[in-house]
């Protein structure tokens, strides 16, 4: 049970990462090494509006996802948008990006370990093991997170776009979508999502400004190990990349130190055998 229950919360929390990650992967073809700084941010703002500035945990939530969405798109349109069809000029700012973020949060929180009170406070016993109510809550809120990311890109305007650029920006284009326009709105979102895994485990972990390095090893695998720019291959590689981690730390010798190596390896191994991941398509060079 407490395998179950852990992994269920790592697999979600990787998942909603991924799927950010995916996201602004599959639409601009932005390889955002970045991506889980946004998270570290989210949490750091939901600490400093509820333990600093003392505002309601909910308000300091909604703010943090906020903020976090507008630096996303802010970063999108000064760094990005000019070197977006320039893979490693991208990858080398999104490096940097990250870095600025930890720097600055260094300087001004140093390298301590900072907690923020749960939502709900409190435990509860599930076959004589104990979990407290924000693990659940996690677990609820990365379902409903995933589960409305579906609902968007499948029900509405927003999301059609969205999935007509990922297809072909240029069709996109002559058919009237502001593609620009989407790639930033694509870039908010996936930040926003990071934000909200920021968020959902800042309750649960301790917050530090190095906080984004172990999910960025997580989030690269599982993108790997799902197919670069497919969105239900990432959320099931979390998953199964969450579990297997979980079950390491649980069942392994010194196993907390083992769970980047875990998904290092799966990566490798990927890599190796399947290229395309589970979900993905062939390479160009292979389909010509």
């Amino acid at each position: 049970m407490a395998i179950l229950i852990n992994g269920l919360l790592s697999g979600g929390v990787f998942a909603i990462l991924a799927l950010g990650f995916s996201l602004v992967f599959g639409v601009a073809k932005i390889l955002n090494i970045a991506h889980s700084a946004f998270y570290m941010v989210s949490a750091f703002l939901i600490f400093i509006a509820a333990q600093l500035l003392g505002l309601p945990l909910l308000l300091s939530a909604i703010l943090a996802i906020l903020i976090t969405s507008i630096i996303g798109m802010v970063c999108y349109k000064l760094l990005f948008d000019r070197v977006k069809e320039r893979e490693t000029a991208v990858m080398i700012i999104a490096i940097a990006l990250a870095m600025l973020f930890q720097e600055i949060l260094l300087l001004i929180f140093g390298g301590h370990q900072r907690r923020i009170p749960p939502f709900v406070p409190g435990y509860m016993e599930i076959f004589d093991v104990r979990f407290s109510y924000q693990h659940l809550i996690a677990i609820a809120a990365a379902g409903i997170i995933l589960l409305g990311i579906r609902l968007l890109l499948s029900r509405t305007k927003l999301g059609n776009a969205i999935r007509a650029v990922a297809q072909d920006r240029e069709i996109a284009n002559v058919m009237g979508i502001n593609v620009n326009q989407i790639f930033m709105i694509t870039m908010g979102l996936s930040a926003g999502l990071a934000a909200v895994a920021g968020v959902v485990v800042a309750n649960i972990f301790m917050v530090n400004p190095l906080m984004w390095v172990q999910p960025l090893i997580v989030v690269l695998a599982a993108v790997v190990l799902g197919g670069l720019g497919s969105i239900k291959g990432s959320i099931i590689a979390s998953f199964i990349l969450g579990f297997a981690e979980t079950a390491v730390v649980f069942l392994a010798p010194g196993g907390s130190f083992l769970r980047g190596a875990v998904s290092l390896s799966v990566m490798v191994i990927v890599l190796l055998v399947r290229p395309e991941g589970l979900f993905g398509v062939a390479f160009e060079e292979e389909r010509l």
